[in-house]
């Protein structure tokens, strides 16, 4: 019998997307899920798209739940989604995303054979604005002809910018995800692990990586080399606001800080207390904006950048 998913989406502005995400969902060959999604205050029609799909997505989940509320940002949205969420799995998606039709099936017969891991995802193509598969081209300029681009796929981006393999089994290692996130989009995630984690908090700005963060100093974590998800790149993308990019990862990393400092370390793993006792090695891909501070002070502590072969390390002291 299949486990149930709970899908939860944290829609904002996103008018124009978000009912080719929720089709995505009814189009899931996984039968046993429930959708959750909760418009953040939302201030186009995107309310009024969501209650649009209502009776349809009520023919085709076993529960759904759609609310709106004030705005107070996605970390706040994904407790209130997570806290709502009865699933066994939890599948979480942006409102202007689409996930494959065999996406949660696929990495929830993953997770249902393999109780050591906790995350499961896949590599994301990247489609326009008007859901047109395209390329990136060195920059992350979208192009359409494979001859003109850098990067094929979202996974060929992450693989090529932070040197990791996303085949092997230091994928989703705290010690490589600490340097920076390189966990691709569409991922299910064992409900279970939520209950041992730090939840969201304004405090981490950048919710995805301070959540691969989370999960991987108590879990592993699986990539499936087949695209699973479709990851949309327009004008509005966060990321490519490199000044608040930079903000929100100084001021991500520097709370992890204080959560390591606190943490149990009889209940994480190893590579943890290895981060923990050193720091982690600066890599050129993962977060170079943060060293352009050489000293960042709060209170009585601050993080100093240290030689450790030739290399910048991380190290919090006080």
């Amino acid at each position: 019998m299949e486990k149930l998913v709970s899908v939860i989406i944290p829609a904002y502005n996103h008018q124009d997307y978000i009912q080719d995400t929720i089709k995505s969902i009814i189009n899931q060959i996984y039968k046993n899920i429930e959708l959750i999604v909760i418009d953040d205050g939302s201030k186009d029609s995107t309310w009024q798209k969501i209650k649009e799909m209502e009776q349809e997505c009520k023919k085709r989940f076993a529960r759904v739940h759609f609310e709106t509320k004030e705005n107070e940002g996605t970390p706040g949205t994904l407790n209130k989604l997570l806290c709502s969420a009865d699933g066994e799995y939890i599948y979480i998606i942006a409102s202007d995303d689409i996930a494959k039709p065999n996406a949660i099936a696929k990495q929830a017969d993953f997770l249902d054979k393999n109780p050591d891991y906790s995350l499961a995802v896949a590599n994301n193509e990247l489609i326009d604005s008007n859901g047109k598969i395209c390329y990136w081209d060195k920059d992350r300029n979208i192009v359409y002809e494979k001859t003109s681009a850098k990067y094929l796929t979202f996974g060929d981006y992450l693989k090529k910018q932070k040197r990791i393999d996303l085949n092997s089994d230091k994928f989703g290692r705290y010690d490589t995800i600490y340097t920076g996130n390189y966990i691709p989009n569409g991922y299910l995630i064992r409900k279970s692990i939520f209950s041992i984690i730090e939840p969201f908090t304004n405090e981490a700005p950048l919710e995805d990586w301070f959540l691969m963060m989370q999960i991987s100093k108590y879990s592993k974590m699986k990539y499936l080399d087949e695209i699973l998800f479709s990851y949309r790149w327009h004008d509005n993308n966060t990321i490519k606001n490199n000044s608040k990019m930079g903000q929100a990862s100084l001021k991500t990393l520097l709370y992890e800080e204080k959560i390591l400092e606190d943490i149990d370390e009889n209940k994480v793993l190893p590579d943890v207390l290895d981060v923990k006792k050193h720091g982690a090695c600066y890599k050129k891909q993962g977060i170079p904006f943060i060293f352009e501070l050489w000293t960042y002070r709060k209170g009585q502590n601050k993080i100093k950048i240290i030689k450790l072969f030739n290399l910048p390390v991380f190290k919090f002291s006080k």
